[in-house]
């Protein structure tokens, strides 16, 4: 059951577009939902950005787990204790070890531990 939940939440419900810098200097800027005047546009407007950033930061540490496995493989001559990858990544050294573990269990293709 949870492999069908993991493929949804792949899902990218709208797409993440670059602001021009001009915009991004503003601080009342935002995705242009400042000038969406209707409730219910921006309600939907917003509720998809939300749901595409939570789709992104799962993304992203998917792939910090998959870096921290690779960084850790004793395989590696230039292998990289927990401790400097905790400290690399601003973690703690357990959260270390669970990334870890979980990006071992991505590259094995298991999915989530």
């Amino acid at each position: 059951m949870a492999e069908p939940e993991r493929t949804e939440r792949r899902l990218r419900p709208a797409p993440l577009l670059f602001e021009p810098s001009e915009a991004a200097g503003d601080p009342e800027h935002f995705f242009d939902l400042e000038s969406i005047e209707d409730p219910r546009e921006l309600l939907t407007r917003a509720t998809e950005l939300a749901l595409a950033f939570r789709a992104a930061q799962d993304r992203a540490v998917e792939f910090q787990a998959m870096a921290a496995a690779q960084l850790a493989d004793p395989r590696r001559f230039d292998r990289l204790s927990p401790s400097v990858i905790a400290e690399q990544a601003e973690w703690t050294e357990d959260y270390a070890l669970k990334m870890i573990e979980f990006g071992e269990s991505l590259q094995r293709g298991a999915g989530t531990p």
